[in-house]
């Protein structure tokens, strides 16, 4: 909604993109294969990619033609983007990847990687040496392997790379500026309603079992749970509003991470709390919903970052450590 015609967008507003985001969460519309093209590898490309890459993506993401997947995360490394091991050496023409992404979400699914990878240094020098290519995710010496969760699904996904080749137009931005490309697409990671609305059909299973006249305990819980989605709306809108203006707010968008889901962990947990006491157990809609958040919802903090990185970053900003 928010890019420019020229590469398919509308031009609209972010605040007018995020009324629609909410709408389609709070409905359960199908936007999972298109979710991460069109909130970060997008602007990424928009904001660090050449004319080239946004003129071959851009127009096929805004189509729904095309779905991209980020590869972040690596084994024994979890949040700790900083730890990655993958490597990028340079040859004639572009470069040979080697490494494994794991959480790597609907990378089943997905056509393109964007990957964090170590172009230059060793992998105990951190934040130097770090670059971001994009990936052709049909290229030979590429294994796709599904994580299946507790709940039987695999969004999950872990990638495999052997000697795989991509071109030297796939680098994204400048070589060794790998971090600070990374840390700002995660902003728009973290901070945008999904971090607070995936368990949102809960809350309207749970307003429909109580009725008009419900319990203390009930009525008491729905306030509580509906102040905290409105604060938690509140602080997600004004970080809308800061990357609308071309900040980086990357502490805040940890913030609001770390709290929506923390509200969205604990949402499952409270109705299981007050059902069969306080309201009618046998409400097939509502367990339902919530034996499913039960098994689910443990994964919410895990991606777009663990709360312990998250915690991490936040008491940094502080001075706490």
């Amino acid at each position: 909604m928010v890019w420019p015609k020229r590469y398919g967008g509308q031009e609209r507003s972010a605040l007018e993109r995020y009324v629609v985001l909410e709408e389609l969460l709070a409905a359960g519309a199908p936007v999972a294969a298109h979710w991460i093209a069109d909130r970060q590898s997008g602007p990424l490309l928009l904001r660090y990619g050449s004319e080239e890459q946004r003129c071959r993506f851009l127009p096929a993401i805004a189509r729904g033609e095309q779905f991209f997947c980020i590869g972040f995360s690596e084994p024994g490394a979890g949040s700790d983007l900083a730890a990655v091991r993958t490597r990028a050496r340079q040859v004639a023409g572009g470069w040979r990847v080697d490494g494994t992404k794991l959480w790597t979400t609907l990378a089943d699914r997905a056509h393109m990687m964007i990957a964090l990878v170590r172009t230059s240094g060793k992998a105990d020098a951190r934040h130097s040496g770090l670059s971001q290519v994009l990936i052709d995710l049909s290229s030979p010496g590429i294994t796709v392997r599904p994580v299946v969760d507790m709940a039987g699904e695999s969004h999950f996904n872990e990638v495999v790379l052997e000697d795989v080749w991509v071109g030297e137009d796939t680098l994204i931005g400048r070589e060794g500026e790998g971090w600070r490309q990374a840390t700002a697409e995660l902003s728009l990671e973290r901070s945008g309603p999904e971090r607070y609305l995936s368990s949102y059909q809960l809350m309207l299973e749970l307003l429909a079992a109580a009725g008009p006249d419900p319990s203390e305990a009930v009525r008491l819980l729905i306030g509580e749970l509906t102040s905290e989605l409105w604060t938690l709306r509140q602080m997600s809108l004004s970080i809308a509003g800061q990357l609308a203006s071309g900040k980086d707010p990357a502490v805040e968008a940890a913030i609001v991470k770390d709290l929506g889901s923390c509200f969205e962990q604990r949402l499952p947990s409270a109705v299981q709390a007050i059902l069969d006491e306080s309201l009618d157990g046998k409400n097939t809609a509502l367990r339902g919903v919530m034996d499913y958040l039960l098994q689910a919802s443990p994964s919410f903090s895990l991606r777009g970052g663990t709360r312990e990185i998250l915690r991490g970053i936040i008491a940094r900003d502080l001075g706490l450590r």
